[in-house]
């Protein structure tokens, strides 16, 4: 696999891969976004993610924390809708999609709901930005990319 040209050849590359490569490129995915949160329970979580092997217990316990930092987090957006907030529930809720059990995934598997995440946390940091530096299409070109390089590699 030489390049990954859009999102329809990246989640059909991804749903090629087996559950442990999966769960190993979505971390790579939140670990690119993980200085949207503040969370230090996510990079630990993310750490176990990226692991091989890891134990069916480390995991679980991974994912508790997880699913733990993305309550704390959307609780913190509040009705107003604090996009900083925002953007690190979505960081949490990427890692959560990288730990999910294969038996509990959803539709495209825990890499795909994990890079959808992740371009949601990036897609919050542009709602406040003036500077309009970032772009929306940046994330998932840096997705396709490093899912090529890795397969490449």
């Amino acid at each position: 696999m030489s390049q990954i040209n859009n999102d329809s050849e990246f989640k059909q590359v991804l749903a090629g891969l087996d559950y442990a490569e999966q769960r190993t490129i979505a971390a790579v995915f939140v670990e690119h976004v993980l200085d949207l949160s503040n969370d230090e329970r996510l990079a630990r979580a993310i750490k176990v993610a990226a692991d091989q092997p890891v134990s069916a217990d480390e995991l679980s316990a991974a994912l508790k924390s997880a699913k733990s930092a993305a309550l704390d987090s959307h609780t913190r957006c509040g009705s107003e809708g604090n996009w900083s907030e925002q953007a690190g529930y979505f960081v949490a809720r990427a890692a959560i999609a990288a730990l999910t059990p294969q038996t509990q995934c959803k539709a495209g598997g825990p890499a795909w709901q994990a890079a959808m995440s992740c371009r949601m946390a990036k897609t919050s940091t542009l709602i406040d930005d003036e500077s309009n530096e970032l772009s929306s299409h940046d994330e998932s070109e840096w997705q396709r990319q490093t899912l090529a390089d890795h397969l490449n590699a």
